[in-house]
């Protein structure tokens, strides 16, 4: 699959993106085996007019909104460019916050990111992805990390981020680079959506004696 993109190509596919929206600009979402989601995504540098550009983000949001998600990749609806949005405001019980250490993140939007690591505690817990639908399973990441971005304007930004919101801005930016996070999961932990039911709260201790992980 071709990586090099012109901007007039990267424009074409945008476009056509776009134009399969359905009535409530909510994108199609692409699944594990579209080679879009294994090929490390173009940096952003300009490719797109800013009205283009503003069309897209939005028809993001409300494609994560739809899912619903917390975050959403722009190769996850078939465009290699290094941009996605992300947001979390969604009432989940208070025991469920604290242990996910999850915080309300407000949206917001990353371009060309990259994070490292800033402690040496790690967090582990499940994870979903809206490209590889009706699964989730225990991913182990960094809890506190320190992510370097672009925001739409082209401005660098640097923040901070530990538990929960850290685990979204490293899923959302691996998938930048062709990684998603079955490539980090304990694979015996996979559950379908089917058989949640099992598995309240989704207590990963629970989940590790009964699932033999």
């Amino acid at each position: 699959m071709n990586t090099d993109y012109t901007a007039q190509e990267i424009q074409d596919l945008v476009s056509e993106v776009l134009e399969a929206a359905d009535e409530n600009g909510v994108l199609p979402i692409v699944q594990l085996g579209h080679p879009v989601l294994r090929q490390r995504a173009t940096a952003y540098n300009g490719q797109l007019p800013t009205q283009m550009l503003e069309e897209l983000l939005e028809a993001m949001r409300q494609t994560m909104y739809d899912a619903p998600g917390v975050g959403l990749a722009t190769p996850q609806v078939g465009i290699p460019l290094q941009i996605a949005v992300l947001e979390d405001l969604y009432p989940i019980p208070e025991s469920s916050a604290l242990e996910r250490e999850r915080e309300p993140l407000e949206y917001f939007e990353i371009f060309n990111p990259s994070y490292v690591a800033t402690s040496d505690r790690q967090a582990e817990f499940f994870e979903g992805c809206l490209s590889f639908d009706g699964f989730q399973g225990v991913v182990t990441r960094p809890a506190d990390i320190t992510a370097t971005f672009e925001d739409r304007e082209g401005q660098e930004q640097s923040r901070s981020f530990s538990g929960w919101q850290a685990r979204i801005v490293q899923h959302e930016t691996d998938h930048l680079f062709g990684t998603v996070y079955v490539d980090k999961v304990e694979t015996r932990s996979l559950i379908n959506e089917s058989e949640l039911w099992h598995h309240d709260d989704l207590d990963v201790a629970t989940a590790r004696r009964v699932l033999n992980f």
